[in-house]
């Protein structure tokens, strides 16, 4: 196991670090709707906003782990802190010299995958990671990596909007100039704040609503279907032979197939239905007050004009499952189930179509 060596700025680090009066802080829910967010964006079961303090690593907010703090020695951020313009990423740490004996491999939590983002203030210190944390090997995508930096970066806007408020309270004697920062910066970090929640509902590539999302409308949904016997529907839309398309054109034309995809589903669907990436080449949508015989009309306008409009892309088509909900059945596990079971029959009949179970 390699200890990471201080680095050069670590006298102006750690006074900026203690100059924030951060560490041992209670939990605040900025910070852990962030480490959410980097959880589901890097689907990494542990996520962690760690601050590296002289001899130890103490964390503001944690997803998936209960130990607030573990040696500097061991830790894997004060590495990550030695770069602070890049990601420190670990693909596998049983295979690198610096972590395979660390005890944190070798013992729980295991890691294996890891990676870091610094967090860097305005004044160049690099104060600890907004980090990502698996117990199997694995990598990071370009747009996972692009999405932790920002995410990072909203932390660093959290501490110095911190400092800020901290500095103003301070100033007694002015007093009126304080209240009027104080909104502004109160403002910002409302805003901040909202950006925070959107993009925990949002899907990052499509602009879509994400599964989260998708989930709580059809929970709410299948509430209103069993108790006023209203009408629900709704569809998976998967993309015919995408991973041959992937593999045949790349992951930059993968992802521009699926952003066009996308807005069509979005564009031919109302205002009142729902539309959201389901995961991978698959889109959910939920359409609202429609029983069958309109989610079958509105599935197949979906189907028939990306066939129409994605020519260009080459012969791209897309199958899809539609279940049309009662009152018997106002569960949206049920729904899905039977959705996608429409959608396999889709496919097994040849792929580009629409296939409709009245679920019961």
């Amino acid at each position: 196991m390699l200890i990471a060596p201080f680095p050069t700025n670590e006298d102006a680090r750690l006074g900026e670090l203690q100059d924030l009066e951060i560490l041992d802080t209670l939990p605040e829910q900025a910070y852990d709707d962030i480490t959410f967010l980097a959880s589901a964006i890097c689907q990494a079961p542990i996520a962690l906003v760690s601050l590296v303090d002289h001899d130890r690593q103490w964390s503001k907010s944690r997803i998936g782990l209960t130990a607030t703090e573990t040696p500097r020695d061991v830790a894997f951020c004060a590495h990550a802190i030695l770069d602070p313009a890049n990601i420190l990423v670990v693909r596998d740490a049983q295979q690198d010299d610096r972590f395979a004996t660390n005890p944190l491999v070798t013992r729980d939590p295991a890691i294996r995958f890891y990676a870091g983002a610094p967090l860097v203030t305005s004044r160049g210190n690099a104060l600890g990671t907004l980090c990502v944390i698996d117990t199997e090997p694995r990598q990071l995508s370009a747009e996972q990596a692009q999405s932790l930096n920002a995410l990072a970066r909203q932390v660093v806007a959290q501490l110095e909007l911190r400092r800020t408020v901290a500095t103003l309270r301070k100033k007694d004697s002015e007093h009126r100039v304080y209240e009027k920062q104080l909104e502004v910066y109160q403002h910002r970090l409302e805003e901040n704040l909202a950006t925070i929640r959107h993009l925990s509902l949002t899907d990052p590539l499509t602009g879509l609503y994400n599964r989260r999302a998708l989930m709580d409308k059809l929970n709410e949904e299948c509430a209103l279907l069993a108790r006023y016997n209203t009408e629900v529907s709704f569809a998976l839309v998967d993309i015919d032979r995408f991973k041959q398309y992937n593999d045949a054109h790349g992951h930059l034309a993968g992802d521009e197939l699926l952003e066009a995809v996308a807005k069509l589903v979005e564009n031919n669907s109302r205002s009142t239905d729902m539309v959201a990436r389901y995961g991978g080449d698959e889109f959910a949508v939920i359409f609202r007050n429609t029983g069958a015989e309109g989610a079958q009309h509105l599935a197949e306008r979906i189907r028939s004009t990306i066939e129409d409009t994605l020519r260009p892309f080459g012969d791209i088509t897309v199958s899809i499952g539609v279940a049309a909900g009662s009152s018997a059945t106002p569960t949206p596990s049920h729904l899905i189930d039977v959705a996608d079971q429409a959608l396999y029959r889709s496919k097994e009949a040849g792929r580009n179509r629409v296939g409709l179970t009245v679920s019961v």
